[in-house]
């Protein structure tokens, strides 16, 4: 039985590199309880509504995608007055950027919703097994292993 589960931060796409560079990931403005509820193995994709966090352009797309790894959240001082949490992920660094409208009347959390883009504004959400599933095989390249294709994550 499958005891992992699957989530979405919200980040602009330059913050989801620099997690990416760093192997972690920070959810809802550097919050410890968000993390918490992750565990070693879990799922995890960044939706990235713009490019950039201070001024960027409108992107709508899913950046990163990786497993939660099995440190504990831990804090790290940005600077003189804000501390943030961050949790370990081990990135598939081939992922490649998937735009999300082609996907929206597919995957569960947005099918059928005029305001799909409200779900994102609460930072970091749950989601199934099967919306991860799609996003991690249009994400990334599959390699041929004795004759079969295989997603690296999903």
């Amino acid at each position: 039985m499958d005891q992992a589960r699957y989530w979405v931060v919200t980040a602009s796409q330059d913050h989801a590199e620099y997690g990416k560079n760093w192997g972690i990931v920070q959810a809802c403005h550097g919050k410890v309880a968000p993390l918490k509820r992750m565990k070693p193995g879990d799922g995890v994709t960044i939706y990235s509504p713009k490019d950039q966090f201070a001024n960027g352009a409108p992107l709508q797309a899913f950046t990163a995608i990786g497993r939660i790894d099995d440190m504990e959240p831990y804090q790290v001082e940005m600077s003189a007055d804000f501390v943030a949490w961050r949790r370990g992920v081990l990135w598939q660094r081939e992922a490649q950027v998937l735009p999300i409208r082609p996907l929206l009347q597919t995957l569960e959390f947005t099918k059928g919703l005029s305001s799909w883009g409200m779900v994102f504004r609460y930072g970091l959400f749950q989601i199934t097994r099967a919306d991860f599933s799609c996003i991690a095989r249009a994400m990334l390249p599959t390699k041929l292993h004795n004759g079969t294709a295989q997603s690296h994550i999903g």
